[in-house]
């Protein structure tokens, strides 16, 4: 029986991008993930349904580890609110789990431009704020992070992302948290988003015929050991050079980002330049 080396080679490539990516910009890296695991799962024949749902399912069984990580990092260079990540992270895992619920009820095509708008319209609230620095421009009340995180968790959960892509604009934009305070304390608030939406993939995935053979629920565990393996580690290095990169090029950077993967999944880049 020979093996393809190709799919694993891509996956070990990607967990290595994903886990620098968690580091360094406080997102679970599913928007690198998702349309990666979306291509090898089409590719090994799966039903395009079934594919995404496995690739938000699978993507987010890797954030947990990932984010662990990356807030560990944050958190020993006190850029982590815990009480912010706590509050946000009790309603998101809620919000979160019914997302997925969801999610898993609905056909691929909406998933996918869902998951694209979502991003899109992350990156138009980063361009539109005015920075700060020094933790936190205002005062903000426990209830104000216990109403938001509930509807980032089902967006979360909805389209497949741990989170950071949305609690990273909303902490600057509306809490008026500096660049890296809002990236490190977004990995620790994603750890609760991401146990929210494996439960709701996991259990809305059992019994579902034309799944890939080492999978539990809608997470290929196969996938998941290679993505975690290599993103644990690399979420450290991430968070070494986010304390080292200003404010200001950091943002940009986490912007730039987020408008690529956007307008790739929406179907936009493809359009705008057809091959």
């Amino acid at each position: 029986m020979t093996v393809d080396l190709l799919p694993v080679a891509v996956l070990i490539a990607t967990g290595l991008a994903v886990g620098f990516a968690a580091g360094l910009l406080g997102v679970g890296g599913c928007f690198i993930m998702v349309p990666v695991q979306y291509w090898l799962f089409l590719t090994g024949g799966l039903d395009p349904t079934l594919a995404i749902r496995m690739a938000f399912g699978t993507s987010l069984a890797v954030v947990l580890p990932t984010a662990a990580s990356g807030a560990w990092g944050h958190s020993r260079r006190g850029a982590v609110d815990l009480q912010a990540a706590a509050h946000l992270g009790a309603t998101g895992v809620v919000g979160a789990f019914l997302g997925g619920y969801a999610a898993a009820h609905l056909p691929g095509e909406p998933l996918r431009m869902i998951f694209g708008l979502v991003v899109l319209a992350s990156a138009a609230r980063m361009i539109l704020f005015r920075p700060c620095s020094g933790g936190a421009c205002r005062t903000v009340k426990a209830r104000t992070y216990l109403l938001w995180g509930f509807p980032i968790g089902v967006i979360c959960g909805l389209s497949g992302i741990g989170g950071g892509v949305l609690l990273v604009p909303v902490m600057v934009v509306v809490m008026g948290f500096d660049i890296h305070r809002a990236i490190g304390t977004s990995t620790l608030a994603i750890v609760f988003t991401s146990l929210g939406g494996i439960a709701s993939y996991l259990v809305s995935g059992l019994g579902v015929e034309g799944l890939t053979p080492y999978s539990l629920g809608y997470i290929d565990l196969l996938q998941w050991l290679l993505l975690a393996g290599t993103s644990v580690p690399m979420a450290r290095l991430g968070v070494r050079y986010a304390h080292r990169i200003p404010g200001r090029e950091l943002l940009l950077f986490f912007t730039l980002v987020l408008i690529y993967i956007g307008l790739k999944m929406t179907g936009i880049l493809d359009w705008l330049m057809p091959s």
